[in-house]
Order: C-alpha cells, then sequence, then structure tokens
C-alpha cells in the first residue's frame, strides 16, 4: 500500500501547477506537508482553480515558461527538489492544429529542458513526466492499449506528446543509467473534475451549459474515451514517484485510465452528466466535421495493477457525482478549499491502494 505520509517534508517541483490537474496535485501535496514548488505559465483559464482554490498559498510558485531553459534552472537551482513531476504542456488538440509549433516547442523542447535541468541537478531523485493516452498510434481497435505498443500520435498535440516519451526513454538511456535518478512516464486517460475550465473539453462544456441554463452542445456524440476522476492519476503519479524514489526498479512506463466499463461514447457521458445536474438539462448533437481526433480509444491498465496492486476507485458515476457537488459548491458560494479536502479524504478511504 501506497502511504501518503511518504511526501511529508519532500522537496516537490510540480510543473505546470496552475494548470487543472496541476492545482489538484499540489492541493493533495501540500495537504500531507511537502514542500511544494510550482514552475508554469500564468492560469490558462479565467476563470481557473489555481486561483479559485488558491492554490498558490502555502507553496512557492514560479511564474516562466518551460522553453525557456534559463528561467526553468533558475527555479530548479532555487527550490533543489527531490522529486519532479511535470505536467506542463500545451494539452488541447485543437489548439494543437491552430498552432502546431507552439504545441511542439512546449511539450517536446520543454521536455529536453526539463530533463537538461534533472540532469545537472545533485537533488533531483525521482522524476516523472505526465503524457497521455494519444501518444499511441491510434488503430481504432477494441482492445485497449499496452505500454509496449508503438508510439505515433496522429495530430500535433498526441504526436508532440509521443516525441515527449521518446525524449524522455533516449535521456533516461543516456544519462540516467548510474541509477542516481528513477525516470518514468505516466500516459494518462481523459479526466474530469471539479475546476475544470479549458475550452473544447466535454465536462467543462457541460458545466458551462448548466451554469448558463441552456443546452449543451456535442460536437462528436460517438467517440469512445477512457473517463476517470481527476484524483485517480494525480494518486497514481505520487504512487509511481513515491515508489521509484524508494526502490529504482519500479521506474518504467505506465498506463493509468478507469476500466473497461467507464470508457463511455461522449453521448452517454453527457446522458450521465444531465441525470447527476438535474434541473432539466438537455444536450444536442451538432457534430462540426472538426479536424481529426481519433474515434475509439482506451488503455490497458493491467501493468500498473500487477506492479503496484492499483486498482480504480471511483466509477464514472462517482466521478461526475464529484464534479457536480465541486461545481454546485462554488455556484452557491460554499468553501471551495473545505469541498477539495473532503474529496481527497473520501477518495483516500475509499481507494484500496493508498493511505
Amino acid at each position: 500500500m501506497f502511504d501518503l505520509s511518504f511526501y511529508s517534508g519532500k522537496r516537490v517541483l510540480v510543473t505546470g501547477h496552475t494548470g487543472f490537474k496541476g492545482s489538484w496535485m499540489c492541493r493533495v501535496l501540500k495537504g500531507v506537508g511537502a514542500s511544494v514548488t510550482g514552475f508554469s505559465l500564468e492560469p490558462p483559464t479565467n476563470p481557473s482553480l489555481f486561483e479559485i482554490a488558491d492554490t498558490e498559498n502555502g507553496m512557492k510558485s514560479y511564474i516562466g515558461d518551460i522553453r525557456d531553459f534559463d528561467a526553468l534552472k533558475a527555479c530548479f537551482d532555487e527550490a533543489q527538489p527531490e522529486i519532479v513531476l511535470h505536467l506542463a504542456a500545451q494539452p488541447i488538440v485543437r489548439d494543437s492544429y491552430k498552432d502546431p509549433r507552439y504545441t511542439y516547442e512546449t511539450n517536446v523542447m520543454g521536455t529536453v529542458n526539463l530533463l537538461e535541468c534533472v540532469r545537472l541537478s545533485k537533488s533531483v531523485k525521482s522524476v516523472l513526466n505526465i503524457t497521455t493516452d494519444k501518444v499511441y498510434k491510434n488503430n481504432e481497435w477494441e482492445w485497449g492499449y499496452r505500454e509496449n505498443e508503438p508510439l505515433d500520435g496522429f495530430d500535433p498535440y498526441s504526436n508532440s506528446k509521443s516525441c515527449s516519451e521518446l525524449v524522455t526513454h533516449c535521456y533516461n538511456n543516456s544519462f540516467f543509467t548510474d541509477g542516481r535518478v528513477a525516470l518514468s512516464t505516466a500516459r494518462a486517460g481523459n479526466v474530469i473534475g471539479g475546476g475544470d475550465y479549458a475550452n473544447d473539453r466535454i465536462i467543462p462544456d457541460c458545466i458551462r451549459a448548466a451554469l448558463e441554463g441552456r443546452e449543451i452542445i456535442v460536437r462528436n456524440p460517438h467517440s469512445t474515451r477512457p473517463y476517470q476522476h481527476v484524483l485517480e492519476p494525480v494518486l497514481a503519479y505520487l504512487m509511481i514517484a513515491a515508489k521509484q524514489y524508494e526502490d529504482i526498479s519500479y521506474a518504467g512506463y505506465y498506463n493509468v485510465g478507469p476500466d473497461e466499463v467507464d470508457c463511455f461514447k461522449t453521448g452517454a457521458l453527457v446522458d450521465l452528466f444531465c441525470r447527476t445536474w438535474g434541473e432539466d438539462m438537455r444536450w444536442v448533437d451538432r457534430f462540426d466535421g472538426g479536424p481529426h481526433e481519433a474515434n475509439f480509444l482506451k488503455l490497458d491498465c493491467s501493468k500498473l495493477k500487477t506492479v503496484f496492486g492499483w486498482t480504480p476507485c471511483w466509477n464514472l458515476s462517482d466521478a461526475v457525482g464529484y464534479t457536480v457537488e465541486w461545481t454546485k459548491c462554488l455556484r452557491d458560494g460554499g468553501d471551495i478549499e473545505k469541498c477539495m479536502d473532503k474529496q481527497i479524504a473520501e477518495f483516500v478511504r475509499a481507494a484500496k491502494w493508498v493511505k
């Protein structure tokens, strides 16, 4: 079993800490007494979870661009991290079609810059590069992709993340074979949860429509994706980074996703959201014929289960329920930090592999 108290007093650097997943990550780490430093651009959305949850309070926050090696190196020199969790990225498929150069600069050269800082550091012992389930060559088949499948993302976002994986493999083979740094990648499926305000994501689109009292517009109700609450990968990332810190033999490449029962078509997910939200929510199909995106995508997470005894904790109904709870808490003027801490505690109590 993974004990979260491992992180008490540990120096942890989180890139992309102003984003949705990064803000939840920092909340968990601060709650267990880690010394947290973040390096990221300004929050990517307005509003943002980073600001709503006062994420900066109780941590060191550096605003900078992962493409700027000198700024990132200065952050490393100041923070002297033991553990590095690399979440900074340009994460939106459609945005990668609009600005592919920026996407590659951020997702590929950003990874190079980070690993160069690790190579030059004397303090780092454990690094986890967070990529995506979209790194695999997508054959639109019915079974989940495994860690040994070919990496060949189709669109600029997915492909840049495939490249980030290859960069990580290269640095591991070229510079870290002496065992001083444990280096892994984690490939997660789609995440949902309170505080995601990103454009071009289905649950944030649902929430915006619900708060504005209008019907939800769905551009592709037939695509199948593995959906999970954001705490599922966040806690799995922390587990991987902690375990390989203690034993480098755990370093490797891991899928992090839900069981097959929670690989939903987008239309079915929106149906679930409407039932959970209530208030007579409805949706309409507005297929827009946009740029290529995979229609069918899911992960085989057998490796994570076998190596660590990990299993998904919340099913998709739970995940949507907690997302709606968070959103209505904010809408109704509740204490959002207390709501987040409650959800983290309930997740840890429910999970069989963390305490």
